[in-house]
């Protein structure tokens, strides 16, 4: 989250809570798999998270990304700019299309308060926030008009949003 003051101010408050800040980068969607596993979190944050896992795969890894896994057993990803941003093995995509997100979605717990944001100009589709509304017993979705997947110049509105959102957990617990 580069120069958000959201870790900041996690850490000036006293709160007997585990909190987990996920960088979109190891998919958003981490948090909530977590959260449908251990049921010791009480809010996530789901930072440009997809619904559908299955979804997106070429337009992320390429569009011949089944063919260079499988001759090279991985796959490096490059961002907009061409530079390497992350590799992906073929045990590491298999998991992941292995992974039945529809029912981790419903072992969330219903305590367990869930927000997503998503930016408009996402390359994720904002829909994808709206689609957990339908899964996730206790999840709000947010969208920041003009945002993109790295919310570059709408960090302050993704900072309000998740303080908001974090202030209000704490309020209520």
């Amino acid at each position: 989250m580069g120069n958000s003051p959201i870790p900041s101010y996690l850490k000036e408050k006293t709160c007997n809570c585990k909190i987990k800040v996920q960088d979109k980068e190891k998919g958003g969607n981490v948090v909530l798999l977590y959260a449908s596993m251990h049921h010791d979190v009480q809010t996530v944050i789901n930072l440009s998270g997809c619904y559908n896992l299955k979804e997106g795969i070429a337009e992320r890894l390429g569009k011949d990304f089944e063919a260079a896994i499988k001759k090279y057993g991985y796959i490096d990803v490059k961002n907009v700019a061409g530079n390497f941003d992350y590799l992906v093995t073929e045990k590491s995509l298999m998991d992941l299309l292995a992974t039945n997100m529809d029912e981790a979605y419903l072992q969330i717990d219903k305590n367990c308060r869930v927000l997503t944001v998503h930016g408009s100009a996402d390359i994720i589709s904002w829909e994808d926030a709206l689609e957990f509304n339908k899964k996730i017993s206790n999840h709000k979705s947010h969208i920041i008009q003009g945002a993109t997947h790295c919310y570059i110049s709408h960090q302050d509105e993704l900072t309000t949003a998740v303080l908001s959102f974090i202030k209000e957990d704490q309020l209520q617990n």
